[in-house]
């Protein structure tokens, strides 16, 4: 297990003032948030965080943070052999691997997250369910109307998303099994049947785009293998769960044993020390974390 992959956190994880030394120091850094609508790019550096939370802002300023995180990284000599990426992260991982350009990509993050926006009704969201088995929570998902397993994180925790008025009856039935279910910071109910229509307006606006061959192995949230057929997958991922805990394990199979999350905050590491202890986790969301990764590889 010698092989370093780089994974990209994806919605929920923004924060005000991301990137913001990274964006001091780096020309990398500041071509990428120069690239975004100028509102985004005050939303992300100035806040509120109110909205900087909603769908159309934290889906580009993610994308953005992300890939500015493995720009500061390739600067300093610190590149992967693969990549993966969380929900929205997936798309910050195709470029990272070639499959798109920049430009390319935030397009569709713009046109994604419009869908997206627009598909998430009020009172809609997902929530985190801890301490409950994945098959414990299919099954309690299965007696609840517009409840649905969306994200497969570790072994003891699984993200559900929940329709309208849905989730004091989930959190009622996860805490009668001695589990515990958290609300996320998202506007939707994301990776669910409730994206449906999103995801058919994405399936037709990606006909007849080309993409590129990966340059390095990209890993899918829809089947937790290797990239195969873009087009198809980008679509199927507006409403398909999200399979990391299969992800990790198949990409530690691969021989991967280092895992650098390079976007804000350290939630996917984590997630990967739980799903496997004996691999090696940084990351890179800032100034220092990145000296301390770069340590690391001197």
């Amino acid at each position: 297990m010698n092989k370093t992959a780089i994974i990209f956190p994806g919605q929920g994880a923004q924060k005000v003032g991301m990137c913001a030394d990274l964006y001091e120091k780096f020309e990398s850094v500041r071509k990428i948030f120069d690239s975004l609508d100028s509102s985004v790019k005050k939303i992300i550096f100035e806040g509120p965080q109110d909205l900087l939370n909603l769908t159309i802002h934290a889906q580009p300023a993610l994308y953005a943070a992300d890939l500015a995180c493995a720009a500061a990284m390739k600067e300093c000599g610190i590149e992967a052999d693969g990549a993966a990426g969380f929900s929205l992260g997936e798309i910050p991982a195709l470029v990272y691997c070639g499959v798109m350009d920049f430009s390319q990509g935030l397009e569709f993050v713009n046109f994604r997250a419009n869908s997206m926006h627009k598909c998430a009704k009020k009172n809609s969201g997902m929530a985190a369910v801890i301490g409950l088995s994945s098959e414990k929570i299919i099954s309690i998902c299965d007696e609840i109307n517009g409840a649905y397993p969306a994200n497969f994180n570790c072994g003891n925790q699984t993200v559900v998303a929940f329709s309208e008025n849905t989730f004091e009856s989930l959190a009622d039935a996860v805490s009668s099994c001695k589990g515990k279910a958290l609300k996320l910071a998202v506007s939707g109910a994301f990776h669910s049947p409730l994206m449906d229509k999103a995801a058919e307006e994405v399936k037709n606006f990606l006909q007849g785009k080309n993409f590129n061959s990966a340059a390095k192995p990209i890993y899918s949230n829809v089947t937790a293998q290797a990239y195969q057929n873009p087009s198809d997958l980008l679509s199927r991922h507006i409403n398909s769960p999200v399979k990391w805990h299969e992800t990790i394990e198949n990409m530690i199979d691969a021989g991967f044993g280092t895992f650098i999350e390079a976007g804000p905050g350290k939630t996917l590491t984590g997630l990967v020390q739980k799903i496997n202890p004996d691999v090696k986790v940084v990351n890179v969301f800032d100034l220092k974390s990145l000296e301390s990764t770069g340590d690391c590889y001197a």
